[in-house]
């Protein structure tokens, strides 16, 4: 056996024995940049390939950047940073342009080399050899400088190399996709933020009454802040929506907003439902469970009707909201979240203490930020403004344009609304259901089914005094039209008008009439 056959049989067992490490490596871990690293550490310790480097085409598929080096103790990798290779660049550029390994016997004899990082010797051979996969053609370019100046081994050093490129280009494609996957999902996690965010934005808090704006500036305020805050008022004022609304304006709004109705549990199962279970803690506990606490962390956790749980239960949860701390039910171990509470209720707390049936201490640790929304039949000039609100709402949700006349809207305006924004919202609907034109006008707005009655605490009435100073004129002409039972000629009797003056008027207050 000749020297020179020695010593290819001698390399041909140093990089068996690589290759081998080499594809261990690349099943050994799914983090692609330690994966890389730990090829190009075994290219350079067991190949006898100094300082190996792989670059990969940059998005625009228009120049290599370095992806991966390794150069020990001679490199930091700041200055890999802004270092690219143009398509037919030095040697780097000419295999990504041509797709086929370039081959230096000596690097000071070609000169394409370009030696950005100063890395190489000059009196040594120098390989440069595709990444490629398939129909994703070059995806980078792997290079090194072999420890030997033997030409005789340089054909050996560059089938290793492009045996290694095959099984790197595997792992370069599944990072590049792992990596386009996880851009999609952050970009439409991203839009579902923002699209959520301004859906619970104040300006898209529907009213303008003094209450409402009042409303409006505490969710400002207190949005800023983890301050625990409690939302008081009755069923169907819009609790849940203020909860929303703060937790998406705080700081708070990247981390998660879970919910939970107290009153749909009875107490073994709320105590489950918010600080979870261990395998076997009761029948039926088959494995592990995180709570609702657990879920929140670092986010908001809004406690609907707190006011119904069990004066057991309150003592449970009043620990929490003091400590942050739990123990899952059937665990020893303590556990800490940070968690903002935003709880709710319709009952009067104060009352519930004095009667001994809600905790002193937990009703002072609730209600630190108390908000009170006020009941729809204190802020009726709301309605119009919420009316159209939801009447695009339900028109978006049957695919077709709903309208309110004028009429419909005066006669809610003069009911109490019992069930608040909800019996409004519920109202709305029956009556587009029952609108084969998509036009809502006041003989289909079915107040009495609801149990209320028309308003009399702001001193309404089903007849709208004429002579009311507050009416603007458009307001009397409507008011006057529907006294006189949309006959023109009796409404312009009741206003001291022509027939020809308020038909004037009704075409330019843009008044749709009633056909009776």
């Amino acid at each position: 056996m000749s020297p020179m056959t020695a010593s290819q049989s001698s390399l041909a067992e140093v990089h068996l024995a690589a290759l081998y490490e080499v594809s261990s490596v690349l099943g050994d871990s799914l983090d692609y940049q330690q994966t890389m690293t730990s090829v190009l550490k075994v290219l350079h310790d067991k190949a006898k390939l100094r300082h190996a480097m792989l670059t990969l085409l940059d998005d625009e598929k228009e120049s290599l950047v370095i992806d991966n080096l390794h150069a020990p103790g001679n490199v930091e990798s700041s200055q890999t940073n802004n270092i690219r290779y143009r398509n037919g660049e030095g040697v780097l550029g000419t295999v990504m342009r041509h797709g086929q390994p370039v081959v230096l016997s000596k690097v000071s004899n070609d000169v394409r080399f370009a030696d950005k990082l100063a890395l190489y010797e000059l009196d040594k051979p120098f390989i440069a050899v595709p990444v490629t996969k398939g129909k994703s053609g070059v995806l980078g370019v792997l290079a090194a400088q072999p420890e030997s100046s033997d030409t005789h081994l340089l054909a050996d050093f560059t089938r290793f190399m492009e045996m290694t490129a095959n099984l790197v280009a595997r792992n370069v494609e599944l990072a590049k996709g792992v990596e386009a996957k996880q851009d999609n999902l952050q970009q439409e996690r991203d839009r579902l933020r923002r699209k959520v965010r301004n859906n619970y934005s104040l300006d898209n808090m529907v009213g303008h009454s003094q209450a409402m704006r009042r409303v409006f500036e505490q969710i400002r305020l207190v949005s800023k802040w983890d301050s625990t805050v409690l939302v008081r008022g009755e069923s169907g004022t819009g609790k849940e929506l203020i909860a929303n609304a703060i937790h998406y304006n705080s700081p708070r709004a990247t981390g998660p907003f879970v919910k939970l109705n107290c009153a749909a549990l009875p107490d073994n199962l709320l105590e489950s439902e918010l600080f979870g279970h261990e395998k076997g803690a009761f029948t039926g506990a088959m494995k592990q469970r995180k709570g609702r606490f657990e879920m929140a962390d670092g986010g908001t956790l809004f406690l609907d009707e707190v006011g119904e749980i069990s004066a057991a239960f309150q003592a449970k949860l009043l620990r929490v909201l003091q400590e942050g701390e739990f123990e899952r039910v059937g665990g020893t171990q303590t556990l800490t979240v940070d968690v903002r509470i935003i709880a709710a209720t319709n009952r009067n707390l104060e009352e519930e203490v004095r009667q001994e049936r809600f905790r002193e201490d937990l009703y002072y640790r609730l209600n630190v930020m108390p908000i009170y929304p006020a009941p729809l039949r204190e802020r009726v000039e709301d309605v119009p403004e919420l009316t159209s609100f939801l009447v695009e709402k339900i028109g978006n949700q049957q695919k077709r344009k709903l309208t309110v006349t004028d009429g419909a809207i005066r006669k809610m305006m003069n009911y109490e609304w019992p069930g608040n924004v909800r019996q409004l919202e519920n109202m709305l609907e029956r009556a587009s259901i029952m609108s084969e034109s998509g036009e809502i006008d006041q003989d289909l707005i079915l107040l009495d089914e609801f149990g209320g009655d028309l308003l009399t605490t702001r001193g309404a009435t089903p007849q709208t005094d004429l002579e009311d100073p507050n009416l603007n004129d458009r307001e009397r002409v409507i008011a006057a039209l529907e006294q006189a039972g949309w006959v023109q000629a009796k409404a312009a009797r009741l206003l001291n008008m022509t027939p020809r003056q308020i038909a004037y008027r009704i075409q330019t207050m843009n008044i749709r009439m009633r056909q009776l």
